[in-house]
């Protein structure tokens, strides 16, 4: 008789976690299964949901391909240093190795007369002007990426005595990096605000489906059922809604950026570029899409938490 009792323990705590997983299954499937008995309000829901993600994540997507097309901020801050035309091409390697070894000096690219001239005759539509003009006119180019301040640099390379032309736009760069930098913050603001909204609406549509179910879940609060027990079937219903509203999203920034992809193609095109429109990476989807989904899990978590909070019984 000893030997069933020492196991007992044992049993209780299997039967206890096979209670835990099949009450997680069967909220799992019904919470499911209430998505679809609603068709309509679920497709409101979802929705609504769809375009609050959607309006943060398009604009995002806008400053990254704004931010490839311009060739990024980065590339704004080369400084482009044009040798004297008696500067021969072993000097100009020379100096471009020199310049590496700079502190303030994070690369250097050295772009040769007839690199120059190749790239006119395929870009500017030159070649029979080029050709007219007999030898090769332009100088060997030294494009500089600065490791630090690009202005103290470019004021510093142009007093080599081999510069004839520092070419620095830190103006433009400047403004460019204001821009990028303004609109990041636009994004985040735009995800807060829009992503409070979308947590709005879950928890409503949570707090509605509860108050239909207000008497049996205040049955269950008599018979000792647990908050967590109560509230897991509402969690994965806002869980379901977080999902399928970031899966819409990602659908609709899909569409629109078939709708505009030919159109920037050809725009591209006419100033003889291949630029195309660049969506999200697969993780980059797959992040949004579980954000999503926790979304909805913390409106529906905060709705029946407060609801549960307001009708726990009270001993008397």
């Amino acid at each position: 008789m000893a030997e069933p009792r020492a196991n007992l323990p044992g049993r209780s705590t299997h039967s206890r976690l096979g209670t835990w997983i099949d009450h997680h299954l069967y909220s799992f499937v019904s919470s499911l299964g209430r998505v679809f008995r609603r068709p309509w309000a679920t497709a409101l829901t979802i929705g609504v949901m769809a375009v609050a993600l959607a309006l943060p994540l398009g604009l995002w997507l806008v400053l990254d391909n704004v931010a490839r097309l311009s060739g990024g901020v980065q590339q704004s801050r080369e400084i482009a240093v044009f040798l004297d035309l008696e500067v021969t091409p072993r000097r100009a390697r020379a100096l471009a190795e020199e310049l590496r070894g700079r502190a303030d000096v994070a690369a250097v690219e050295l772009r040769t007369p007839e690199q120059g001239l190749e790239e006119l005759r395929q870009r500017g539509g030159l070649g029979e002007a080029i050709d007219a003009v007999g030898e090769n006119p332009l100088p060997a180019v030294l494009v500089v990426v600065p490791a630090g301040d690009e202005t103290l640099l470019a004021g510093s390379l142009g007093q080599l005595p081999e510069a004839e032309l520092v070419q620095h736009d830190a103006q433009w760069r400047q403004r460019l990096d204001g821009w990028l930098r303004f609109g990041g913050r636009a994004v985040w603001v735009l995800a807060v605000l829009l992503g409070l909204g979308a947590l709005l609406v879950v928890g409503n549509t949570v707090r509605l489906d509860i108050q239909s179910r207000r008497e049996e879940i205040g049955v269950l609060q008599l018979l000792g059922a647990t908050d967590g027990f109560i509230r897991r079937p509402f969690l994965y219903l806002g869980t379901w809604y977080g999902l399928a509203a970031g899966a819409l999203a990602l659908g609709l920034l899909g569409a629109a950026g078939l709708a505009l992809n030919d159109a920037v193609a050809g725009l591209a095109a006419s100033y003889g570029s291949g630029f195309a429109l660049a969506g999200f990476a697969p993780a980059q989807l797959l992040a949004i899409v579980l954000g999503a989904g926790a979304l909805g899990w913390l409106g529906a978590s905060l709705v029946t938490g407060h609801f549960l909070r307001q009708t726990r019984p009270t001993e008397t």
